[in-house]
């Protein structure tokens, strides 16, 4: 496919890949047949969205698209016991991950047995003493003073650490890949058991502990009882959903548009606290979420106490809440100053090694086991590539790993591990985590690497830069953009549609901040708009587009919503450009 206007090397030296001829051609035919504004409609075909089916596609609800809870294995064991662990008022532990997804399914158990009038002891393992999931020394002590454990976001490949938790029953709730065998449980409830048909494989942790709820609801109703309000919880189960990275799809749009609408109400003080100290002054957005929120609630887990995104969440004193939200905050200062440290040093090693292969990878000694999945995040945004970043100490590595969209990083990284090159590993789709002797580091990457490739990760040029359609400046109005968001919520495997708007001219431009960019730019016709280019100045996009000489550029990027002293305005977020070849 030729390059779309002729780009083959923008600014940031990439390429950029349009719609095909046939994708431009459904556009059309939609716009026609809906009457929905052309760019929406290039945006639902990228989506695999039908005419027929745009309508629905765009309000997305939970009624049309909640899947019935007892469609997955073990839901309805699972869901029992714990309704009778509330009747009867047993002692119930809840073991979760230190992430988000972890954090929010704990809060979630948490406020549904606060509102039955019922108590649950939170224990989070510490990343770097215990590691991920539950080990045998916690699981004994906690069933020593337990009827009930329930794990959430964990569990599954947890099969030593499930045997030793004698005299209490298990309940696994989680997402993560499944191996040939289950753990001794109870029950273990997860899309992604290797005898469920993945249907619902897109849920987070938190997506499943809300359907065990919706059925444990549902069993009190057979009963005559009424249970607590599940739609207050949903804004826990969107801020897991974006902040794991789960794809935004099916019954996840409409988790996520749900649950965006509760946490607009900032009725969770946990939450309302968060937002304030990060400066959220405006409705939440899924990238509020993934960029503001989530970090914050994660830097407790990656370089302070593993319980405090949890206890957050869950809280209802104003007081722990602010003081736990300004704690994480802190926190999340420290965890950037680390990770910049990482990154420029795992960019640099990666570079060395080469970044055209199915796996981009950088391993150091004392690299803080706590940030390196965000690094993992930017070398793989940096390449376009599946990233894994490890931290060695004492002739061991623990890693994290994220993945492009299409392939499938969890299963590989638990191949290799079955095979014997990694000491443990496993995940999902996006996002995995492995431990690797360092003696076998180098075995471990090629051969993830031959797994990766075969699945197609060094088949796209790393440096694509996909843009949806063309777009002037006229046309991008405020309501455009509101219609546009009606095809969101934005992010994992539904990315914001992405413009460019063609032969523009440079007004303005000037450097804001440390490294960023403001422009205005018109098409010469009485047409403008403003962008801003956030990092600009850490590429040559800043200085060619400051110092333009009074050449026309192609510029490609996002739309939004600018809002300034009560007035809204569009804006683009601007990526990248190209020089226009027509001047």
């Amino acid at each position: 496919m030729a390059a779309f206007l002729g780009v083959e090397q923008s600014l940031t030296g990439r390429t950029w890949v349009g719609p095909s001829i046939e994708q431009e051609r459904r556009a059309e035919a939609m716009a026609q047949a809906t009457r929905l504004p052309g760019p929406l409609c290039h945006t639902l075909v990228r989506r695999g969205v039908a005419p027929e089916e745009a309508a629905s596609f765009l309000e997305p609800t939970l009624r049309d698209l909640l899947p019935d809870p007892l469609s997955l294995k073990d839901m309805e064991p699972a869901a029992a016991r714990m309704l009778r662990a509330a009747e009867r008022g047993e002692r119930i532990a809840i073991f979760a991950d230190y992430d988000v997804d972890g954090g929010s399914s704990a809060a979630l158990l948490i406020c549904w047995m606060r509102d039955m009038g019922r108590q649950a002891t939170l224990y989070i393992p510490d990343r770097i003493d215990e590691g991920y999931g539950p080990n045998p020394p916690a699981m004994s002590r906690l069933a020593a003073a337990h009827d009930l454990i329930v794990c959430v976001d964990c569990g599954t490949l947890s099969h030593e650490a499930l045997a030793a938790a004698k005299g209490a029953d298990v309940i696994v709730l989680d997402h993560h890949l499944g191996g040939e065998t289950l753990p001794p449980a109870l029950a273990v409830v997860n899309p992604n058991r290797q005898d469920e048909s993945g249907e619902l494989a897109h849920l987070c942790a938190a997506g499943v502990v809300f359907l065990l709820l919706v059925e444990v609801n549902r069993q009190m109703r057979t009963k005559g009882a009424k249970g607590p309000d599940l739609m207050a919880l949903l804004d826990l189960v969107a801020l897991a959903t974006v902040a794991d990275v789960a794809p935004l799809i099916g019954v996840n749009r409409a988790l996520v548009r749900t649950g965006l609408k509760v946490m607009a109400q900032r009725n969770r003080v946990g939450l309302r606290a968060l937002a304030d100290v990060a400066s959220l002054n405006e409705p939440p957005r899924a990238y509020h979420l993934g960029y503001l929120l989530g970090p914050r609630i994660n830097a407790g887990g990656r370089i302070g106490k593993a319980d405090l995104g949890a206890r957050l969440l869950a809280t209802i004193e104003p007081s722990e809440a602010q003081a736990l939200a300004e704690q994480l905050d802190r926190l999340n200062r420290e965890r950037r100053e680390i990770e910049q440290h990482v990154t420029e040093a795992a960019m640099e090693q990666a570079e060395a090694r080469g970044l055209d292969g199915a796996l981009v990878w950088a391993a150091g000694e004392g690299w803080h086991p706590g940030v390196v999945g965000i690094v993992a995040s930017r070398l793989k945004e940096a390449t376009n590539r599946p990233s894994v970043v490890i931290g060695l100490a004492d002739g061991e590595g623990k890693g994290s790993g994220r993945s492009v969209s299409g392939i499938d990083l969890g299963a590989s990284i638990q191949r290799v591990a079955q095979e014997g090159l990694l000491i443990k590993g496993g995940g999902h789709k996006m996002a995995a985590g492995l431990t690797v002797a360092e003696d076998k580091l180098e075995a471990a990457m090629e051969r993830l690497s031959e797994l990766l490739a075969r699945q197609g990760a060094d088949a796209g040029g790393p440096r694509d830069l996909k843009v949806d359609a063309l777009l002037m400046p006229g046309a991008a109005s405020v309501e455009l953009i509101e219609k546009l968001e009606t095809a969101g919520p934005f992010g994992a495997s539904a990315p914001a549609p992405r413009f460019v708007l063609p032969d523009m001219a440079i007004r303005f431009a000037k450097r804001v901040g440390e490294n960023h960019l403001k422009v205005s730019f018109g098409d010469g016709l009485g047409a403008h708009m403003d962008a801003i280019a956030f990092g600009a100045y850490d590429t040559p996009l800043g200085p060619r587009l400051e110092q333009n000489g009074g050449a026309r550029f192609h510029l490609a990027g996002r739309l939004e919503v600018n809002e300034w002293n009560g007035r809204r305005s569009p804006q683009l977020r601007l990526e990248d450009a190209a020089e226009s070849a027509g001047q």
